[in-house]
This record gives C-alpha cells, structure tokens and sequence, in this order.
C-alpha cells in the first residue's frame, strides 16, 4: 500500500484555488502524463495515468469518481483501475481540502490518500513509489499555482434587444442589435476621449467614420 500525506502552500485565495482544484480537466492538466477521458451517466469519468518508475514506464487506465462540498472546500477522490496489460490492479482514495493560508490571500491544500495495488507489478511500484510521489507532488505544485494565478475566464455578457423606437411621423425605427456594434462604439468612444483631452470634438473620418454611421442607421 502507499500512503501520501501532502500539504501545498499556493499564494492565491482559497475560492481561486477551490475553482481549479475541484476541476477535473484543470487538475489533469498540472499532472504530467496524465489524461482525461469521457464522463459517465453517474458522474463518473475515464482517465489514465503513465508513470516512470526507473526504466520501466507504466500507464494505469481508472474510472474516477469526484465528491466536493462547495461550503466546506472539501472533496473525495476514489479511483479503480489497471495497467495497460492488466497485470496490475490498483484502487485508490483520497480526499482534499482548501484552507486560508498564512498570510492574507494565500491557500494551503491538504491532500491524504491511500493506493492499493495488486499484481505482479505491485512490489517494484510500491518500492519506488516515494521518489515518484514526490516528483509528482513538486510539480503539480509549480502548475497548480502557475494556474492559480492566472485570472479565470469571465464569461460574456448578453447584449439586452433593445425595443424599436418611435419616430416624429409614427414610425418605428429598429434600435441596433449587434453586440459588435456596441463594442466599436464603446471602443471608438474610449479612443476619441483619450485623443482629445482638452481639445474640440471632431467628428471620425474616413472608413472607420462611415462603418460607424452606417452601423448606427441599421
């Protein structure tokens, strides 16, 4: 059996590092050989694992399942598998938490596991198994808070449809809808403001000046 007990220290709040490290495919992508497979009906998932131990490289294939508790940053990994030949089989469990860290906007993450193995491979893994943790643990650590940092993708906004507007003689005019519109002229808009400080408004020329009032008459 093989026992890994790891506390990692990542200089970024507990809710960014709870949002990657509850993440599947985010996790997959800090751990080197490893790859995420299809997802069952139960919310399960496929993934495999190749692992160097000395000359022999040995890729383990599993079916993942994933527990969290969003309130507490807590979550339960257990995993079942074999490696490529099926000449060793293996189960595992383990479970992780998000705490604040010791200093402000820093995290520490606790990690406690058990894998279990069988098989003819069983011994020569299970003896090489602390150089290969540790390994792993470095630099998943390094690509967790490589990731970490990175600020989260914000997702797009809906541009609202704004109704048709009324004219003198009673008709109605169609308001514009394309959310490219609103940008350029959010954009034209902010360019102008940074070119003319102190200076009288001129009206844009050129294509630019013609796409944009051709853009405000649809």
């Amino acid at each position: 059996m093989i026992s890994i007990t790891e506390e990692i220290v990542v200089p970024s709040p507990p809710e960014r590092v709870w949002e990657v490290i509850s993440d599947p495919s985010a996790v997959v992508s800090c751990i080197g050989g490893a790859e995420l497979g299809p997802s069952h009906d139960d919310g399960s998932f496929d993934g495999t694992l190749a692992i160097r131990f000395g000359g022999l490289r040995v890729k383990f294939a599993a079916r993942v399942s994933l527990d969290l508790d969003e309130t507490a940053r807590e979550g339960r990994l257990t995993a079942r598998g074999a490696d490529g030949q099926g000449a060793t089989r293996f189960s595992a469990g383990a479970t992780f938490r998000v705490v604040e860290g010791d200093t402000p906007g820093a995290s520490r993450v606790f990690c406690d596991g058990e894998i279990k193995l069988n098989g003819k491979l069983a011994k020569l893994i299970e003896s090489g198994a602390g150089m290969v943790v540790s390994r792993m643990t470095k630099e998943f650590t390094d690509q967790l808070v490589q990731k970490c940092a990175a600020a989260p993708a914000e997702p797009l906004a809906a541009t609202p449809v704004e109704p048709a507007a009324a004219t003198s003689d009673g008709t109605r005019t169609a308001q514009p809808r394309s959310a490219g519109l609103f940008a350029r002229l959010r954009a034209w808009w902010a360019d102008q403001r940074a070119r003319r400080a102190g200076r009288t408004t001129q009206r844009p020329e050129g294509k630019s000046a013609e796409a944009l009032d051709q853009g405000g008459r649809r």
